[in-house]
């Protein structure tokens, strides 16, 4: 009878421990002395665990031009949360590769040393946003939840949890996280022509946006800060070529001969961005050494 009891028990364990391994678990924090970012990356199983990233892109904030207005106000809203200050939640919108991305990194590596970390979470797992909030809750460092081309399709899952976040509720709040998304959509959602039928006009002719226009602009609106960026000219962005040369070791006389090189560049890619700009000159001070 005992034996018959023990083997029952023993499956019976078994059976848990195979449940167990298929059930969620619960995130484990990480070793937080072995970076200053991670990204959160969903397994297979279902479980989330926070990755340290190795290698962040050497970014300054004295590398980025031409975008000084923008560059203040993030580089204060950083700062004010470092410092324990009250501070915003940030989207940064607008044209592709004009530095949305970059001046986020470049103030990660500008106040790390004070504390401030950065996790970055693809839209697809911003639903784990309240397990991530309950790992860092508690450390005494600043962390900064990245998400990096933000824009969401109707009905996916991850709109809710970020708007949960940005309302502070109260199984999300916490006053070292603040959400930092870069997108090309301002309102963060797809808009379409129909939509314009549901606006309401009032006797005094004022108009109102219908329920459906008014959900999607409302996730955009709990982003305490919001932060534009513009399509560059032709001489921002021949300066910004100019100082990514010069921090290659290129020459002036040199940075002055490359000039039509550059506009020939950016004219075969259909844009004069800080990207494409960087791009040229890692193109131009590579054939120049190599021919050197």
């Amino acid at each position: 009878m005992n034996e018959h009891f023990e083997r029952l028990l023993q499956r019976a364990e078994q059976l848990i421990t195979r449940i167990e391994a298929v059930l969620p678990q619960p995130m484990s924090a990480p070793d937080w002395t072995t970076a200053v970012a991670w990204r959160y990356r969903k397994r297979s199983s279902g479980h989330g665990a926070l990755e340290p990233v190795r290698h962040v892109g050497a970014m300054s904030l004295s590398d980025l031009q031409e975008i000084d207005g923008q560059k203040d106000r993030i580089r204060r809203n950083t700062l004010q949360f470092v410092q324990g200050l009250p501070a915003n939640n940030v989207l940064l919108t607008g044209a592709r590769g004009t530095g949305k991305s970059s001046l986020v990194r470049a103030c990660l590596n500008e106040y790390a040393p004070q504390g401030l970390r950065l996790i970055e979470v693809d839209k697809s797992d911003l639903v784990d946003l309240p397990d991530i909030v309950e790992v860092v809750a508690s450390r005494s460092e600043r962390f900064i939840v990245f998400c990096d081309d933000l824009s969401f399709e109707d009905g996916e899952p991850g709109y809710k949890a970020l708007k949960s976040i940005l309302d502070g509720s109260v199984s999300a709040a916490s006053p070292n996280v603040l959400i930092y998304a870069t997108s090309n959509r301002r309102h963060l959602l797809p808009e379409y022509m129909k939509e314009n039928l549901t606006y309401t006009h009032t006797a005094e002719g004022e108009v109102h946006p219908g329920e459906v226009v008014e959900e999607k602009i409302s996730l955009s609106e709990r982003f305490g800060l919001w932060v534009s960026f513009y399509p560059f000219s032709q001489d921002e962005y021949l300066t910004i070529v100019a100082q990514w040369l010069s921090s290659f070791g290129i020459a002036p006389a040199q940075i002055e001969a490359a000039r039509p090189l550059a506009l020939v560049w950016a004219l075969e890619r259909g844009s004069r961005s800080g990207r494409v700009a960087y791009q040229f000159a890692r193109d131009y001070a590579g054939t120049h050494a190599s021919q050197a």
